[in-house]
C-alpha cells in the first residue's frame, strides 16, 4: 500500500511540475489526510492545527510540519488508527524520518549534511578527536610548554591572538551554513504559509513558544510520552536545561570577550566573576541536560522516533556534555600539569560542536524555530479553505 501510494504521489508531482516527493515525504502526505478526516488530535500541538489548513500536503508543507512537530508522542497513543490498525499510522516517527531528511536536504554544503545523517556519531568523535590533536601539536610548538613552569592559564598555552586565529574561521563557517541552510527552508516554506511577512505578535509568539518549548507538554501540559504510555516533565525538563545551560556558557564566553576587548580584563576569571558564574552555572545545567536526555534516547519507546537518527543525535548529546564537562575540569586543573592536556581536549570539543552544528539536531532547533515562526504568522491569516484565522 505505501509503495502504491509513493507512486501515485510522484505521479501528481510531475504532472504539477513540482520536485517527487520522498516515500517519507509521501508517508507523511497520506497520515496528514487521513488525520485531517479525523481530527481527533486537532488541539495537541501546532501541527495539527496547521493541518486543517490543507487538503494536499506538498514537499514543502510536509518538511514545515515536520519541522513545527516536537516529537512528543501523545498523538501516537491517542490515535485510534496507530499500529496494529492497517491505517498504521505514526505521526511522530513519519515526521521523525523527514526531520532527518530536511537536515541533509537544507544543509550546505549538502555532501556534508548526507555523511553526517548517515554516521553522526562516527563523524563527530572523528572531528573532536582530529581537533584535540590538532590543538595538542599547536600547543606543543610553543616552546613555553615545555619549560620548567606549569602553565598558569590557558593563555599560557595558545595566547589570545592564537585563539582568534583559530576559531574565527571555524565560527564564520558555522554561521554561514547554518544561516544558507536555514535562508533555504525559509524560502521553500514562506509560499506555502500565506506568504506574509512576520509581524511582531507573531514574533512575540513565535519566541515565547520556543523560550517555553511549548509545544512538549504534550498538547494538554501533561508532558511527553518516554518508554510507554505514561506522560512525564521529565524530557521537557531535560531540553530546557541543555537550552539554557547552553545560553549561559555563550553568555559567559560574551561576557570575557567584552570584559578583554572594552576594558582590558584578561582571563583567567575568578568567583565571584560575571563570566565564571555565567559558565559555572550554565556549564552544570548543560551536563544535568545532555546526561538526561542521553538516558532517555536509550529508555524511549521505538515507535516514538526514528532509530537511524539515533547516532546524530547522540553524537550532538555527547558533544555538548564533552565540551560542558572538560570546561568544569579545567577550571578545577588551572596551575596543574593537566592543564594543557584537558586544554586541548575542551577546545577540540568547542570545535567539533561548532563544525557539527549546521548538520544535526542544533541544526533541527534553528528550523523548528523558523516553522513555529511561520506557524504564527500563518494563523493570523484568513484561511485558504474559508474558515477565517485561528
Amino acid at each position: 500500500m505505501n509503495t502504491l501510494n509513493t507512486l501515485t504521489q510522484q505521479a501528481r508531482d510531475l504532472a504539477n511540475g513540482q520536485p517527487v516527493m520522498s516515500e517519507s515525504e509521501t508517508e507523511v502526505a497520506r497520515q496528514m489526510q487521513i488525520c485531517n478526516a479525523c481530527r481527533y488530535c486537532e488541539g495537541f500541538c501546532a501541527v495539527f492545527p496547521a493541518m486543517t489548513r490543507r487538503l494536499e500536503f506538498g514537499r514543502a508543507d510536509v518538511h514545515f510540519l515536520a519541522n513545527l512537530c516536537h516529537n512528543c508522542g501523545a498523538c501516537l497513543h491517542a490515535c485510534q488508527y496507530a499500529p496494529p490498525h492497517e491505517f498504521m499510522l505514526n505521526v511522530p516517527q513519519a515526521m521523525a524520518r523527514v526531520r532527518g531528511q530536511t537536515y541533509a536536504h537544507y544543509a550546505w554544503p549538502p555532501a556534508l549534511g548526507q555523511l553526517y545523517q548517515r554516521n553522526g556519531l562516527t563523524v563527530g568523535l572523528a572531528v573532536l578527536i582530529s581537533c584535540a590533536v590538532f590543538l595538542w601539536l599547536a600547543a606543543a610548538s610553543n616552546q613555553a610548554m615545555w619549560g620548567s613552569a606549569v602553565p598558569g592559564s590557558f593563555y599560557d598555552v595558545f595566547p589570545h591572538g592564537t585563539l582568534v586565529l583559530m576559531f574565527a574561521p571555524v565560527f564564520a563557517w558555522m554561521v554561514l551554513a547554518l544561516g544558507l541552510g536555514v535562508r533555504r527552508f525559509w524560502r521553500e516554506v514562506t509560499p506555502v504559509t500565506s506568504g506574509q511577512p512576520v509581524s511582531p505578535p507573531a514574533m512575540a509568539e513565535a519566541t515565547h513558544d520556543v523560550l517555553r518549548l511549548k509545544y512538549l507538554d504534550g498538547g494538554h501540559g501533561e508532558g511527553c510520552h518516554d518508554a510507554d504510555d505514561a506522560t512525564t516533565q521529565v524530557r521537557r525538563s531535560c531540553h530546557h536545561l541543555t537550552f539554557y545551560g547552553f545560553m549561559l556558557c555563550l553568555a559567559a564566553t560574551s561576557v570575557a570577550t567584552l570584559y578583554h576587548y572594552a576594558w582590558g580584563w584578561v582571563a583567567p576569571y575568578d568567583l565571584p566573576s560575571l563570566p565564571k558564574v555565567l559558565g559555572v552555572i550554565g556549564g552544570v545545567s548543560l551536563m544535568a541536560g545532555t546526561a538526561g536526555l542521553w538516558r532517555l534516547h536509550h529508555r524511549r519507546h521505538p515507535l516514538h522516533g526514528d532509530a537511524a537518527q539515533r547516532p546524530m543525535d547522540l553524537a550532538f548529546i555527547g558533544l555538548l556534555f564533552v565540551t560542558a564537562a572538560t570546561g568544569l575540569v579545567l577550571w578545577l586543573a588551572r596551575g596543574t600539569p593537566w592543564l594543557t592536556l584537558l586544554l586541548c581536549l575542551h577546545l577540540g570539543a568547542v570545535m567539533a560542536l561548532m563544525l557539527t552544528m549546521p548538520y544535526g539536531k542544533f541544526a533541527h532547533g534553528v528550523f523548528r524555530t523558523a516553522a513555529l515562526l511561520r506557524h504564527a504568522v500563518e494563523k493570523r491569516q484568513p484561511s485558504t479553505l474559508g474558515l477565517g484565522s485561528d
